[in-house]
């Protein structure tokens, strides 16, 4: 494993566990839960209770999180919705200068690594209206060809909306996380889908999405989070959180950033994932009070973001 590798699986360690390194997170997920007792009960028992083990005879019901280390980023995969669960980096401003990559060289490609009945396909996102939204930007692996081809796979990739979004805010956001490493020296980002409810006339809440593909596969996010830890890389300094929740829809470009400020808790009760379960809330600083959070608009060629 190359020396990033094992900087990243530390990291994603450190983020959503606060203890076991993501490959022995992988396995425990994989490994069927040991049920005692382990002697089943009799067919015709009477009122006595079953064991566990009979109970789950034929299987226990499982819900798996497909998580993958590249070389510049690591990944958790949703297989009900198709999308990513979160998806984890780390920028320098040295890692940003190195521009060894072609993005012309990159294609799209389903993660063959995910059984086929759970993956996410190429065809899911033809004339879907929706553009394949990297979760980990192109833009951030450039030092090498391999990172960012990474980035192309469909386990980093989202249905977001185009204009006005992929290739006009987000990308314009996305900019924003990179200006950060002039600030700081590492700059660590958790981005993700959220699927948000929303208050309909007749008062009621509902949580409400389309799912591309045919047949429908891919859940398409209402919303898209974003959770930058930054820091100096000093022993025993208090880390700068800054959290973030943009809807999946146009924004303009006037629109402040400081609009989407939210909040880790806020984020983790919505997504169900625990986050930067190393960083207590007591100790972590505030971004946009240490700098000026804002975008600087930047246009992008439009067929570069599809």
């Amino acid at each position: 494993m190359s020396s990033l590798k094992a900087s990243a699986a530390v990291f994603a360690a450190g983020m959503l566990s606060g203890a076991a390194a993501i490959y022995t997170l992988k396995e425990r997920q994989r490994k069927p839960l040991r049920l005692d007792p382990l002697i089943p009960v009799a067919p015709h028992a009477g009122n006595a209770p079953s064991s566990a083990s009979e109970i789950l005879r034929y299987g226990m019901p499982r819900m798996l999180s497909d998580t993958s280390v590249h070389n510049g980023f690591i990944s958790a995969y949703d297989r009900r919705t198709r999308n990513p669960a979160w998806v984890a980096e780390h920028l320098t401003s040295e890692r940003l200068q190195s521009r060894v990559a072609n993005r012309g060289k990159s294609v799209f490609h389903e993660d063959e690594t995910v059984p086929a009945k759970y993956r996410a396909l190429l065809r899911d996102y033809t004339r879907s209206g929706y553009d394949r939204g990297h979760q980990v930007p192109a833009a951030d692996c450039k030092f090498s060809q391999v990172a960012m081809d990474e980035t192309f796979i469909l386990t980093n990739i989202c249905p977001q909306v185009g204009d006005g979004f992929n290739r006009d805010y987000w990308a314009h956001f996305e900019d924003f996380c990179r200006r950060l490493t002039m600030h700081f020296r590492s700059v660590r980002i958790l981005t993700g889908p959220l699927y948000l409810p929303r208050q309909f006339p007749d008062g009621k809440w509902r949580v409400q999405y389309e799912v591309i593909g045919t047949p429908a596969n891919v859940a398409v996010p209402t919303h898209f989070y974003k959770i930058i830890i930054a820091d100096q890389g000093v022993p025993g300094e208090v880390p700068t959180v800054g959290a973030f929740v943009l809807p999946n829809a146009p924004i303009d470009n006037d629109t402040p950033l400081t609009d989407f400020i939210s909040s880790v808790d806020a984020i983790e009760r919505s997504s169900g994932l625990e986050l930067l379960s190393a960083i207590p809330p007591n100790r972590r600083r505030s971004l946009c009070s240490e700098i000026k959070c804002e975008i600087v608009v930047r246009f992008f060629e439009q067929q570069a973001k599809l």
